[in-house]
């Protein structure tokens, strides 16, 4: 991946591994903007955007998505910290294929004008075709999984490993569905990083590092 000219870098993520935010952190050293399941929902929410919606958009202005996002205030970096809940579209799916192919449509379309960094929905198989692409997963054993659940989430331990097997199945199934694959094939990422033992911002340098 060529850090100079316009890039996307994928990732995605066990619940509880640090990876969304290693990828808003990644983000901002990088001086790009970072997109996940929130970002998308909310806009997806905000204007009720629909395939049809979307394709009207990118007909009548260039510069669509450019507009929109000064609509949201998105900046470099931005994202608060964000964990899948009950009511979350990662626990109780609103996978339908509207959905997906809204989704897919924007991030396509965010590809197309910027650089960025995506952060889960299926970002690795969405953006497989985009030159000057670098797809990574991060992951985490379990015991520091839980730890990292119990702490943000003021759960106990079996709470913790209960959220975590239900988000687990739950994006297997997502991706499974749409990709056709599943997220742990070790295939679909160029860079794959453990984060045990390592901070945040340790994994970070090593990315960058990796990109050179």
């Amino acid at each position: 991946m060529n850090k100079n000219e316009k890039f996307i870098i994928t990732i995605n993520r066990e619940l509880g591994s640090g990876g969304r935010t290693v990828g808003s952190k990644l983000a901002e050293k990088l001086g790009v903007e970072f997109y996940d399941k929130a970002v998308i929902k909310g806009l997806q929410e905000k204007f009720h955007l629909s395939v049809y919606d979307i394709e009207k958009l990118k007909g009548a202005k260039q510069n669509w998505w450019t507009e929109l996002k000064r609509q949201l205030i998105i900046g470099p970096g931005s994202a608060n910290y964000y964990i899948p809940r009950d009511d979350d579209d990662d626990v109780q799916p609103l996978d339908t294929d509207t959905v997906f192919k809204v989704e897919t449509e924007i991030l396509k379309s965010i590809a197309a004008e910027e650089s960025c960094v995506v952060a889960g929905r299926s970002g690795f198989f969405v953006l497989r075709d985009c030159p000057n692409r670098l797809s990574i997963f991060i992951r985490a054993s379990m015991p520091f999984r839980l730890a990292r659940v119990m702490r943000k989430q003021h759960v106990t331990e079996d709470e913790a490993r209960k959220i975590i097997e239900r988000v687990d199945t739950m994006r297997e199934n997502y991706v499974k569905k749409y990709a056709k694959t599943s997220r742990y094939d070790t295939r679909n990422y160029d860079l794959i990083i453990s984060v045990d033992g390592k901070t945040e911002d340790e994994i970070v340098d090593m990315i960058l590092k990796y990109i050179g």
